[in-house]
């Protein structure tokens, strides 16, 4: 058993996430969860997604889906999700693809199967939160997606620590039963990318891309 890392809200800065990697050095025996919103903001989405899928040549891989990929995969079906998809970004994710249809074409096995959570131990990693008080079988996928305060504000009393995304700030957010580590990568300009490792023994440390 190697370390636990988890990293999200790339947002297409692909090279915020090089740098992050490097640091981190992962090892065979480690598992990485991505945790979504690899797309969109940033210019290299689809470089991006080239990297984490390579990435399971070198260590474990899990990858969740984030708020961002699921409003572009509803975005042709659904009014709502497409308003989303390009008002928050995703003309930055059409240009890097070379036009909306190429996403699906070059990476849609990759979208198509990315899952909502992961458990790994005493950790559950998501991307956004759970509603608090619904069983974790029984939450709805656009709370897990893009639920916020109603989530991080509360604690969840499920038998996990979550580690989540979605909601940015200036450094990572500890609290006693989750910890967010979206710093803010691909909203502000000079927002770092923040990934959590976990070591054997339960340590959790920081890395980010500065």
């Amino acid at each position: 058993m190697g370390r636990i890392i988890g990293i999200t809200d790339i947002h297409g800065e692909y090279e915020k996430l090089c740098r992050v990697l490097e640091k981190i050095t992962p090892q065979k025996d480690d598992t990485i969860v991505f945790m979504g919103d690899y797309i969109d903001r940033g210019k290299k989405s689809k470089e991006v997604v080239d990297k984490i899928i390579d990435m399971k040549n070198i260590c474990n891989c899990v990858y969740l889906t984030g708020s961002h990929e699921y409003a572009m995969l509803h975005a042709k079906t659904d009014e709502y999700y497409n308003y989303l998809f390009w008002n928050y970004g995703g003309d930055a994710t059409a240009e890097s693809y070379g036009g909306f249809d190429n996403i699906m074409k070059i990476h849609g096995d990759f979208f198509n199967n990315l899952k909502f959570y992961h458990i790994i131990g005493n950790y559950l990693f998501i991307h956004a939160g759970v509603r608090i008080g619904i069983p974790l079988e029984d939450q709805s996928e656009e709370d897990m997606v893009y639920i916020r305060s109603a989530f991080y504000n509360n604690k969840h009393h499920l038998p996990y620590k979550i580690i989540f995304g979605h909601t940015e700030f200036d450094t990572p957010q500890i609290q006693d039963d989750k910890i967010c580590i979206d710093t803010g990568c691909g909203k502000y300009k000079n927002a770092p990318l923040t990934a959590i490792v976990i070591d054997e023994n339960g340590k959790e440390t920081f890395i980010n891309s500065d």
